[in-house]
């Protein structure tokens, strides 16, 4: 990775490449962190890095344990769970929203990522930057700045889920484009309770495939 000269020098430039790092799987929970070898990484002196990983810290990111040091933090099954939980309660808040304010636009938009994301199936990485970019999308449709900053706390804690995409199953892929579809259906017809309903279906069933990713590893 090159950086800019203002990115060598700036803690929130480092602090942008570590999380984006964390967030693609280059860094996977448990992934130790040494100050030095990231500053050679990234090319980059190790003052920002230190100043990116104490704010990733701040935020749950990385856990620093005596005779350890840093590492990408790990979340066990209980607080997996507790996440899907809160997540079912906050998109589907999200989408019941949406569906009220959403202009024709915004529902365009939604439908046009729907059929983009057909033709990426089979493309994991690629379907999971497009899935963040959707639910990001019902998010902003939304108009609540206090849900918006809830999910976007929420989304940090996402990036520490273990194992590999739940997209990567080409049979969860497939499920998952037809809820989304289900979900900017019920948007388009201004649905707030059918919205809801699909997107707390959505995060159930996607809870489901995580919980299958966590038994097989």
């Amino acid at each position: 990775m090159k950086a800019s000269e203002a990115e060598r020098s700036s803690g929130t430039g480092a602090y942008e490449r570590l999380l984006r790092a964390i967030e693609e799987g280059e860094l996977a929970p448990g992934s130790r962190l040494r100050e030095a070898e990231l500053a050679e990484r990234f090319q980059i002196s190790r003052t920002p890095v230190r100043e990116a990983l104490g704010r990733l810290e701040a935020q749950g990111l990385v856990a620093h344990e005596p005779h350890r040091g840093a590492s990408v933090a790990q979340l066990d099954y209980g607080q997996v769970s507790e996440l899907y939980d809160m997540r079912e309660v906050l998109e589907g808040t999200a989408a019941r929203l949406a569906a009220i304010h959403a202009s024709a636009v915004e529902t365009e938009i939604l439908e046009e990522m729907v059929a983009r994301d057909r033709g990426l199936l089979g493309d994991a990485p690629a379907l999971a930057r497009t899935n963040r970019l959707f639910h990001r999308q019902i998010h902003g449709a939304a108009r609540n700045r206090f849900l918006q900053g809830t999910l976007e706390t929420m989304r940090l804690s996402l990036v520490l889920l273990p194992g590999a995409t739940t997209l990567a199953s080409p049979d969860r892929a497939a499920d998952s484009l037809a809820e989304h579809a289900a979900i900017v259906a019920a948007i388009r017809a201004h649905d707030g309770d059918a919205a809801e309903a699909a997107a707390r279906a959505h995060i159930r069933a996607a809870f489901k495939a995580r919980i299958r990713i966590w038994q097989e590893s």
